[in-house]
C-alpha cells in the first residue's frame, strides 16, 4: 500500500485513465445511466463500502466507515453526458451517436472512484465516515434533488457535516489549477416558456387578425429593458431567448407564437424578482394587445453558494498540497448553473473548479459543452488527492 495520500493518488492514475476512457466511449444522458452505473459498481467492487443504488435514477451512493463514528462528509461526482455529437477525433471518442461527455463528467466519475479506492487504503486517517455521491442527471434533470430526496445526505446514518465537489474545465483555468470563491459561485438557472395565441389570417390584411409574432417579439425586446431598468447592475440578471417559433410562410399570419427564455440570477432575491416580473410582463403585454398568453416558469437550479469558511478551507488545502501556483481565487461568479447548489443549501461546503485544458493556451481552447471540448487525463490524480485530503481534513475539523 502506498505510504502517502499523494503516492496513492499517483499510483491509481493508470487505472483511472482507463476507466475515464471507457466512460467517455459510452456516454449516457439524463437520470437513467445503466451502463455508467454498472461501470462504477464494477470499479468499486472489492472495497469495504456500504453501497446503495437509486430507486428513481441510476445513482450510486457508497459509504466508507472511518475509524470513528458519529460524523460524516460528502464527496460528489456527476456522471451524465450531453446531447452533443463529438468532433474531437480522440482515440476514445464517443461510440454513441448524439451523446458526448462534453462537460467532463467522465473525469468527475473516475476521480470519485479513485477517492473511494484511496480513502479505503487510508481509512485509519478518517475520523468519521465518507459518503460518495455518484449522481446522474446534472445536465438539467436535477439529479441532486432526486438523490437528496432518497436520503444521500443521511446515508451514513447521520447528516453529513460538509460537502465538496470538483468540476473540471476545458478552457477557463490553466491545467491543474483549482479555483473557487466564497458566497455566490454560480448563477441560478430557470426557464420561462411563453405561448402567445392570436388570430391567424392573410399577411396582406393584418387588421383582420391578431398577429402573435409582433406581440411575442415585443415581449422579447421588453424583457431586456426589464432587466436594464429594474435590476441593480451589481446584482446582475441574464435573460436570453434561445428558442422562438411561429408561422409557416411569409404571407400567413399564424395563430400562435412560442418562445423560451433562460434566466440567470446571482442572488435569491434577484431570482425571485425576475421570475415574477418576467412572467407578469409577458402576460400584461398580451393583455394590452388583446391576445391570450400562457407564461410558465420552469424552475431549475438555485444559486450555487459556497460557505465562506469552507471555500477558504478548499483554497488553503489546494495551496498546501500543490503549491501557491495551483490555486487561483475567482474574482467573479459565473453564469453557469449547478444542481450541487441543492446540496449546499442543505449543508455547508464548497464547490470548486479544476483546470483540465489539454493546451497550454487555455484561453483559445474549446469550452465545456462544445463538440470539440477535450480534457487532460493528467488532472485525475490531482482531483483524487484533493477529494481525499478534503475528506480527511474536514472530518478532523468537524
Amino acid at each position: 500500500m502506498p505510504k502517502t495520500i499523494h503516492d496513492g493518488a499517483v499510483a491509481l492514475q493508470p487505472e483511472l485513465v482507463e476507466l475515464r476512457h471507457r466512460l467517455h466511449q459510452r456516454p449516457e444522458i439524463g437520470l437513467h445511466l445503466p451502463e455508467t452505473q454498472a461501470m462504477v459498481l464494477e470499479a468499486l467492487q472489492g472495497l469495504d463500502l456500504e453501497i446503495t443504488v437509486g430507486k428513481t435514477l441510476s445513482s450510486v451512493t457508497a459509504v466508507l466507515r472511518g475509524s470513528k463514528r458519529g460524523k460524516a462528509v460528502l464527496l460528489r461526482g456527476d456522471m451524465d453526458a450531453l446531447p452533443v455529437t463529438e468532433e474531437t477525433g480522440v482515440a476514445f471518442s464517443s461510440t454513441i451517436d448524439g451523446a458526448m461527455h462534453a462537460c467532463g463528467h467522465d473525469l468527475h466519475t473516475a476521480m470519485l472512484v479513485g477517492a473511494a479506492k484511496l480513502l479505503s487504503q487510508h481509512r485509519d486517517q478518517l475520523e468519521g465516515d465518507v459518503v460518495f455521491m455518484f449522481q446522474p442527471g446534472e445536465e438539467g434533470q436535477d439529479g441532486a434533488a432526486h438523490m437528496i430526496a432518497e436520503g444521500v445526505l443521511d446515508a451514513a446514518g447521520v447528516r453529513v457535516s460538509s460537502a465538496y465537489g470538483i468540476h473540471v474545465s476545458s478552457a477557463a483555468e490553466p491545467r491543474n489549477v483549482f479555483s473557487t470563491k466564497p458566497g455566490t459561485m454560480m448563477a441560478s438557472a430557470d426557464e420561462l416558456h411563453v405561448t402567445v395565441r392570436g388570430v391567424g389570417g392573410h399577411g396582406s390584411m393584418p387588421h383582420f387578425g391578431k398577429d402573435p409574432i409582433v406581440v411575442a417579439a415585443k415581449m422579447v425586446g421588453d424583457l431586456q429593458t426589464l432587466v436594464t431598468r429594474n435590476f441593480d447592475i451589481f446584482d446582475p440578471i441574464v435573460v436570453t431567448v434561445g428558442y422562438f417559433h411561429a408561422g409557416t410562410k411569409a404571407n400567413i399570419i399564424p395563430s400562435e407564437a412560442k418562445f423560451e427564455v433562460t434566466i440567470r440570477a446571482f442572488s435569491l432575491i434577484a431570482r425571485e424578482k425576475i421570475l415574477r416580473e418576467a412572467k407578469l410582463l409577458c402576460e400584461k403585454i398580451g393583455e394590452a394587445y388583446g391576445l391570450e398568453v400562457d407564461a410558465v416558469v420552469m424552475g431549475q437550479y438555485p444559486v450555487t453558494i459556497n460557505n465562506a469558511e469552507h471555500a477558504q478551507f478548499v483554497a488553503t488545502t489546494a495551496v498546501e498540497l500543490f503549491g501557491a501556483e495551483s490555486y487561483a481565487a475567482m474574482d467573479f461568479p459565473i453564469a453557469g448553473a449547478e444542481d450541487f447548489s441543492r446540496v449546499l443549501l442543505e449543508v455547508p461546503g464548497s464547490y470548486m473548479f479544476l483546470g483540465a485544458c489539454t493546451s497550454d493556451d487555455y484561453s483559445t481552447a474549446a469550452n465545456n459543452h462544445s463538440a470539440l471540448a477535450t480534457f487532460d487525463d493528467s488532472v485525475l490524480s490531482r482531483g483524487v488527492e484533493m477529494h481525499a485530503e478534503l475528506a480527511i481534513r474536514a472530518l478532523r475539523r468537524s
